[in-house]
């Protein structure tokens, strides 16, 4: 009998995107699958929408607010399936994406390898998605893999994994005291678990960009960044769990040092951390710089002003893009109010880092 894979859909206050996420769930060739949606108190029309949905393949949960990771430890306890899908509820699957992953594994691979797919960025309309190639898009052994993100500054979106459920017992619940980047944490446990990664390039995933407010935004917020800092030792602790080298340290004082600007200079207790850890390193975090947009603003206006502009301005940017996107959007989908078939570009472009540098 063919697995069954389960569809896991943490959902809270995406009512705007909810029905659309669950469309694409359905559409999954892959049919032997079940879909499970928790609703972590929402306060707009998620749950509503979700129910809408109900059937013997979709099961709809709601709870009172807890949290993201909460949210979907008690998602994996009501599945069944004997591989994990997790999506969350404003991204999207190509109708294909979990066929396409599990065609990959052979009848002799085990059940510890670790499926990735490709993914790219989308405001409102997928066909105009792409998909820009990183150095984590290949096979990868659990240390390369964990090198990679850490010293190339790189990750992988959420639904792009592919987790049977053995690698997931294995792995253990998501950690709840983390409010950002939970998602990198426990991939990462799942990758330690893991004999590595299988990179299906075929299999794609649609992340799409929203407002300040989605889980992976640090900005101002204090438990935010103490959460913060609890996942970037954890990050630190599990790489040097697999090889102590020169090459992982370097890796470890390249991954803070990209993180440093969140935490510099209003957080000096966090600052302290990150310098001692930095010191049992071998290394020393240097003061964050500034893009050449917006380093001309700190002898004039100080720091904080310079860092608030190169923080708030380039959102302001996207804002205005998504705007625009979402008319023609509107305009594309026409009387039938739905949105043209799945299509998107490979970019050909060198790999990119997520702050749009070259590798």
């Amino acid at each position: 009998m063919k697995p069954l894979v389960s569809i896991l859909i943490p959902a809270y206050n995406a009512g705007q995107w909810i029905a659309e996420t669950l469309r694409s769930a359905l559409a999954q060739t892959w049919e032997r699958k079940e879909i499970i949606v928790v609703d972590d108190g929402s306060t707009d029309k998620t749950l509503q929408t979700a129910r809408q949905f109900e059937s013997h393949t979709v099961r709809v949960f709601p709870q009172k607010n807890q949290g993201a990771a909460a949210t979907r430890n008690r998602a994996y306890e009501l599945s069944e399936g004997d591989y994990i899908q997790w999506l969350d509820a404003d991204d999207l699957l190509a109708p294909d994406k979990i066929e396409r992953q599990l065609a990959a594994i052979r009848q002799t691979d085990s059940k510890r390898i670790l499926l990735s797919s490709a993914w790219a960025y989308f405001n409102y309309r997928t066909h105009r998605a792409h998909f820009v190639p990183t150095w984590l898009w290949q096979d990868l052994s659990p240390v390369e893999w964990l090198l990679r993100k850490l010293g190339k500054n790189l990750h992988m979106q959420t639904a792009t994994w592919l987790t049977s459920r053995e690698l997931a017992e294995a792995a253990g619940p998501w950690d709840t005291r983390l409010l950002s980047d939970d998602d990198g944490e426990y991939f990462c446990r799942v990758l330690l678990a893991s004999e590595g990664t299988r990179f299906v390039p075929e299999s794609k995933v649609f992340y799409r960009i929203t407002q300040s407010g989605r889980l992976s935004h640090i900005g101002a917020s204090d438990r935010k960044k103490d959460a913060m800092l609890i996942g970037m030792k954890l990050h630190v602790r599990y790489l040097r769990s697999l090889e102590d080298s020169e090459r992982v340290r370097k890796a470890c004082l390249a991954y803070l040092q990209n993180w440093y600007f969140n935490f510099y200079p209003e957080r000096p207790d966090i600052v302290a951390e990150l310098q001692s850890l930095a010191a049992q390193l071998q290394g020393q975090l240097e003061e964050p710089r500034l893009s050449w947009k917006y380093a001309w603003m700190k002898p004039v206006f100080g720091w904080e002003v310079a860092k608030w502009a190169q923080t708030v301005l380039p959102q302001l940017k996207t804002s205005c893009i998504r705007r625009c996107d979402k008319a023609v959007y509107r305009l594309e989908r026409g009387p039938s109010g739905r949105e043209p078939a799945y299509r998107s570009t490979v970019s050909g472009r060198r790999p990119q880092d997520q702050r749009g540098n070259a590798l």
